[in-house]
């Protein structure tokens, strides 16, 4: 196994506030990685120190086979890296943009490296158009375009897809995917539970803690949550019922139906017991991500509030 990532004790603080701490990661050339958690866990800082554009408190390992941070210079010439904002210029044409790009980049064979990575990335008919008018799916491709024109060898993508249409992000992930069958990695922070499960690993960070690494199935079975499912006529409404019982850690309507999940499959049947009755159907089914990631967060806070 060849690590793309090999990073140990990554720490960084903003004055008293404690960004992210002691995070050790390890990635292997040619993952999806999905970097998931809440606004303000860690995420983007952990980004932007692994590609050498933040300084790390702490933390030492190796990039792409060079010494982290101690080379960070040539990591980051290595290194793709997607803002979660656009951050290309709204007033040049999409052309005029990856020229610009591959400038700053001293690649040579521009026009060439241009033509090729529009072609690539499916931009050539608009390559005329100003980036300031591109929907939100086209600015994606072409942040995309952007961040991929160097040849790097480790794409780091910064909640990518956040307000683009689903066709758009389905598009977004085929290319991901194509790149990583190619050897680059990819290191993606999302939100969304659907991109996550597009990943071949996932790493959950709360706080500034790395606190789950695994396969989706993996996070799934070391959950050891026990959930059911509520099917009928407006079965969301029995979440207030359910919500705070003994043995029901997370209620979470879905549509019409309900998740009820826990750990301790005893209680939680003796608490949903009552409402097992018509018009409800109830049914065990597999844990969801969104489960999972929830009770996570749960579980972590309430420790860092008892050793607060």
């Amino acid at each position: 196994m060849t690590l793309a990532i090999d990073v140990q004790d990554l720490s960084k603080a903003f004055g008293t506030a404690q960004a992210v701490d002691h995070v050790s990661i390890q990635i292997e050339q040619g993952h999806i990685t999905g970097f998931l958690g809440p606004n303000g866990s860690g995420k983007t800082t952990t980004l932007r120190m692994l590609c050498g554009l933040l300084t790390p408190d702490s933390g030492s390992g190796q990039v792409l086979g060079l010494d982290f941070p101690r080379e960070a210079e040539a990591i980051k010439r290595q290194t793709g890296y997607m803002t979660q904002r656009f951050s290309l210029y709204e007033d040049l044409t999409i052309e005029e943009n990856l020229t610009f790009i591959a400038r700053v980049y001293g690649l040579d064979r521009i026009h060439a490296r241009v033509d090729e990575t529009l072609e690539k990335l499916g931009l050539q008919h608009r390559r005329k158009q100003l980036a300031g008018q591109l929907s939100g799916g086209w600015k994606q491709r072409l942040a995309l375009a952007a961040s991929v024109m160097h040849e790097p060898r480790l794409l780091l993508l910064d909640e990518p897809t956040a307000g683009v249409d689903p066709q758009a992000r389905r598009d977004f992930w085929d290319e991901i995917h194509r790149l990583a069958d190619g050897g680059m990695t990819v290191l993606v922070s999302t939100h969304y539970m659907d991109e996550a499960e597009r990943c071949h690993e996932i790493a959950y960070i709360f706080n500034g803690h790395l606190i789950a690494r695994g396969t989706g199935d993996e996070l799934i079975a070391q959950s050891r949550l026990v959930t059911f499912e509520a099917e009928g006529p407006r079965a969301d409404r029995l979440a207030h019922d359910l919500t705070g019982k003994p043995g029901v850690l997370m209620v979470a309507p879905f549509g019409q139906t309900l998740h009820v999940s826990g750990t301790d499959r005893k209680a939680l049947e003796t608490a949903i017991a009552p409402f097992r009755r018509e018009p409800y159907k109830w049914t065990e089914v597999a844990p969801t991500l969104e489960d999972v990631f929830i009770n996570l967060m749960r579980v972590e806070g309430a420790k860092q509030d008892e050793a607060a």
